[in-house]
């Protein structure tokens, strides 16, 4: 996100195969190896690639000589790793004083579960957001997005990254963030958490009001798919039952699922298809949009006139590489997400160990000694693509 909007982001990968996530499909014949796979490409256009091995005392070296000309470190390893590698945050700021050092963590750098092993399901079902969704007699179910990863945890990150920026023009000093995915995620649940502490009782699986516990909003099933309801507010319910032709409704918006009300509903819904239902929201303003699969989404009027499907040129590859566009849209400096392409593993090694001030012999010694590496063919692996 931030490469979209210009920042310089240098990807630091090990001397091997590099970022696991570079070798799962699908692939976009043409381009180079490492640089081929759409789930890489997606997370990483616009930036730089470096290999270092960070268990070499040069390789350590190097990341120290980067840090003093560095504005930001990202990190995400397990707390404490690079502080045993002798390139943590107490060695990074002796360098650089001026350093934002952020880490990006399952369950934060302090407190019982530090050293746990977690993904994004893991997160979601501590916090107590996987227990809240879903039917009331069914189990939890799994979004489908990656509400820690990126929500609680990458967002938050630039979120935290930009704030310890903004702090430094003042102090000029940097500072640690600490960006816990199980936090960062626990947070989307400011409201039901409010509740639960004020009344001492939380909401079940399904029962909380936005989350499947209202009539009024919520996802009913149509004649040829889904569709949402979300007539919260007294005028969109007044729409939609006036639409209907259903007044007597009017006064049951919050009624529970399973309630007469709920039922009654449901056989409406029932009743139309998916596009009926369109047309009767375009003539009835009552918060009522289908449920599309994703390949509807992309395809959809909204996504282009929002621009939030972008092409990128990916050397080697004939057509242009399609992905999601820049959600922020900022009028006088916008993001660009074609600003760049995805860099093949290592294609930018020598040329960044230049800029920081190494000599030509030193980069020589540093690729000799197995430091640093270019770009090379590397054993794909990836459970991804298994």
């Amino acid at each position: 996100l931030l490469a979209d909007f210009g920042a310089e982001v240098i990807k630091v990968e090990d001397t091997g195969s590099g970022d696991y996530i570079r070798w799962s499909p699908p692939y976009y014949e043409g381009a180079e190896r490492s640089a081929r796979g759409a789930l890489f490409l997606a997370l990483n256009r616009g930036k730089r690639s470096i290999r270092i091995d960070l268990k070499s005392p040069q390789g350590k070296e190097v990341l120290i000589t980067l840090a003093r000309h560095a504005d930001v470190l990202l990190e995400s390893f397990r707390p404490g790793v690079l502080d045993r590698l002798g390139v943590g945050y107490e060695r990074l700021t002796q360098a650089n004083p001026r350093l934002v050092y952020c880490a990006i963590t399952g369950y934060g750098q302090d407190g019982p579960a530090r050293d746990r092993s977690g993904h994004d399901m893991n997160y979601l079902a501590l916090n107590g957001l996987l227990g809240l969704t879903g039917d009331p007699q069914g189990p939890p179910i799994q979004p489908a997005g990656q509400i820690a990863d990126l929500g609680g945890g990458a967002l938050m990150a630039a979120l935290g990254i930009m704030i310890a920026l903004r702090e430094r023009e003042r102090s000029k000093r940097g500072q640690f963030v600490d960006c816990s995915m199980f936090d960062g995620s626990l947070s989307w649940l400011a409201m039901i958490a409010a509740q639960t502490l004020a009344t001492g009782q939380a909401p079940g699986r399904g029962r909380y009001a936005l989350a499947g516990g209202l009539t009024c909003y919520r996802p009913y099933a149509c004649a040829d798919g889904y569709v949402t309801l979300g007539a919260l507010e007294a005028k969109f319910w007044s729409a939609f039952c006036r639409g209907v032709g259903r007044e007597d409704l009017l006064e049951h918006a919050f009624d529970p699922p399973g309630s007469d009300a709920h039922r009654q509903v449901e056989e409406i819904f029932r009743g139309r298809t998916r596009e009926q239902w369109q047309a009767f929201a375009t003539e009835h303003d009552c918060c009522l949009e289908p449920v599309l699969s994703v390949d509807e989404a992309l395809d959809s009027e909204l996504v282009r006139a929002r621009e939030m499907v972008a092409g990128l040129q990916q050397p080697g590859v004939e057509q242009r590489v399609r992905l999601l566009g820049v959600p922020i849209k900022l009028s006088r400096t916008p993001g660009d997400p074609a600003r760049a392409p995805g860099p093949a593993l290592g294609q930018d090694t020598s040329a960044v160990l230049a800029e920081a001030g190494f000599s030509d012999e030193q980069i020589a010694a540093l690729h000799s000694a197995g430091a640093v590496a270019g770009p090379a063919e590397t054993t794909e692996g990836s459970f991804l693509s298994a």
